[in-house]
């Protein structure tokens, strides 16, 4: 396996499958990992915590890094290149073009320009990786939602895949900040996922799964319809930690 940290340093393979990810990995970024191994010649994991989409500076100081131990995870799983860019790699002094593919429901609303710099970095390694295929978490449905969108009006050749969201036993969907929680603030995190999945069925899921929320406050909870899938998605704080979470309602991600 190899690590890159430059773009001279990546070479263009047929028949490559990329995995962006911003480190920190868990089981979640393994199930891509194995995905794309399984079908594909070639498998990229992109390592870089994208600045542009954080809307809380401390949120960025804050995100978890461990590149050594990622590269470790990423090597067992097969794969054959790791692309870690610094920031000024990808956004070098002048930078000023950005990809606006339009705000996704309240996940957009709540968090004013992530999506912008989710879909500007995307767009960015699949340029610089040219993929054949993409892989992302269900979890992140509002984040599919919207590169599948300029993936499309843009004419990007590579197929976004989705695989299903990973949880822990006690049905906390795994994330990367889900280490800051502490013991309680943890069995509180449990009401979001055990509301969505209550709602499922109702005749108003909405209302069904925020009546089910044992006291936690949600930014958001909605409907999405996400061309093959429509989602009950909903985004909440505990303590200083902000989770999202959504279950399938109909259809299924392709």
């Amino acid at each position: 396996m190899k690590v890159v940290g430059t773009i001279a340093e990546l070479e263009m393979v047929p028949g490559t499958g990329l995995v962006p990810t911003m480190g920190a990995l868990h089981d979640g970024h393994v199930a891509l990992l194995r995905a794309a191994r399984q079908e594909n010649r070639t498998v990229v994991m992109s390592l870089f915590v994208n600045p542009a989409q954080f809307d809380e500076q401390t949120d960025l100081d804050a995100y978890p890094r461990d590149e050594a131990r990622d590269v470790e995870i990423a090597e067992a799983e097969g794969v054959d290149v790791v692309f870690a860019p610094t920031a000024d790699e990808l956004y070098p002094p002048g930078f000023a073009t950005w990809v606006d593919a339009g705000e996704m429901g309240a996940e957009g609303a709540a968090r004013p320009g992530h999506f912008r710099g989710v879909a500007t970095v995307c767009l960015k390694l699949f340029n610089l990786v040219h993929p054949e295929r993409a892989y992302f978490g269900q979890k992140d449905a509002q984040q599919i939602a919207v590169i599948r969108r300029f993936v499309r009006d843009l004419n990007v050749p590579v197929e976004i895949r989705v695989v299903p969201t990973v949880r822990d036993p006690d049905g906390l969907a795994l994330s990367s900040r889900n280490g800051r929680l502490s013991a309680e603030e943890r069995k509180r995190a449990l009401g979001l996922p055990r509301a969505l999945a209550s709602a499922v069925g109702e005749p108003d899921p909405v209302a069904a799964a925020r009546a089910s929320l044992n006291g936690l406050e949600p930014e958001y909870v909605e409907l999405l319809d996400l061309g093959d899938a429509r989602v009950l998605a909903a985004a909440i704080r505990v303590g200083s930690t902000r989770l999202i979470d959504n279950v399938l309602v109909e259809g299924e991600f392709e």
